[in-house]
Order: C-alpha cells, then structure tokens, then sequence
C-alpha cells in the first residue's frame, strides 16, 4: 500500500506498531542551511558491516553522535561517538517538542543519490530502549520508505519529503522491517537523522 498525503500525525501501520508522519516540520530554508551545516561540520565516514563472514564498506556515509560517550553496535561494528554539533542540538530540541520524547543520541545517513539505498531492516538492537522512539528526520532528496510487516508480509510505503519527520515507536521494531529502496530517479543527496534512546 502506497501512502500518499497522509494526515499529519496519522499511523502509518495498520497493526502491531506505531509509525507517525508528521510531514514537513522545516521550512526549505531551514533545511537547506541544515544541510550545508552537516556537511561541512559531520566527520562523515564510509560505514562498514559484516555480513556472512565478510567485511562490506558501503558508498553511504555515517557519523554518530550521542551522550557520555554512548557508542552503537551493529551488522558486526561499533559506533563511537562524536560530541553535538550546535546544529544538531537544535534539530534535536525541534524534535522532541514535537514528538514529546527525549533522544540522547543520533546515527546520521548521508545518500549521495538514488543508487545508494538500505535494504530490509529492524532498529531492535538489546541497546536501544525497548518501544522507545525512533525519530527520523529527512533533508535533501524526496525517497520512498517501507514498511514490511514481518509475518503477514504486507507492505506499506511513504515518500518522505524535504524537512519531514517520521516517529516510530511502540512494537515496530518487533513486528516490521523498513527499507529505502534504492532508484535510478534520483540524482541528488539525501541526509536523514534518526534520533533514538539509548539504554
């Protein structure tokens, strides 16, 4: 199922989950400035993961930035942490408001285009908060996102616009996986935030 112009706020998932669309909560010139911020003051590097043994390094980039010194495992790596940038401080302090929870960290993806993309996934790492929000902000080029549910294999999918916001909280993680498939269309990049609570 194709989502498109969903209400503000609305649940995307039909069952078992809760992920809310908030639509557009930066203005184009907000955003624009973000962006430009990010790549210049991110340490962007090429993440790395292990998958059957082998050592992949992907075209996407990543930084990690968090409290105390929080670090990220994940696909066989860890993720040490950088400090808050002020740009990052402020995005997060627009997310919260809006979404009533408080994140102490960020993984942060930068696309350089349509053919780079993430396959199937669940954020349900032991060291993220159980059903705890995970809020996803998306700057630069418009990508489709789905949903997969798990065991009914029923799909649902979103374009998420230039300066959105997409929480997902409660069972998600449990009962769906998520993807953003990769596209010919699309020549442009795309960063997108996604603020989680760590244990």
């Amino acid at each position: 199922m194709d989502l498109f112009g969903a209400d503000p706020g609305a649940n995307l998932l039909p069952k078992d989950g809760e992920a809310r669309y908030h639509g557009v909560v930066l203005g184009r010139t907000e955003a624009l400035h973000l962006i430009r911020n990010l790549l210049e003051e991110v340490p962007w590097e090429n993440d790395v993961t292990f998958m059957f043994g082998k050592r992949i390094v992907t075209a996407r980039k990543v930084a990690w930035f968090a409290d105390g010194g929080i670090s990220y495992s994940y696909s066989g790596s860890t993720k040490i942490p950088h400090a808050w940038t002020e740009s990052l401080l402020a995005i997060k302090a627009t997310v919260e408001g809006l979404t009533g929870e408080s994140y102490n960290s960020c993984l942060l993806n930068l696309y350089h285009h349509g053919d780079e993309g993430m396959g199937w996934h669940s954020d349900d790492e032991k060291s993220i908060e159980v059903g705890s929000s995970i809020a996803s902000v998306s700057l630069g080029a418009e990508r489709k996102f789905s949903f997969k549910h798990k065991t009914s294999k029923e799909t649902v999918s979103i374009v998420l616009e230039d300066g959105s916001l997409l929480d997902m909280r409660g069972e998600t993680q449990r009962y769906w996986l998520h993807q953003l498939p990769k596209t010919k269309k699309i020549s442009e990049p795309r960063i997108n935030l996604t603020f989680r609570k760590m244990r």
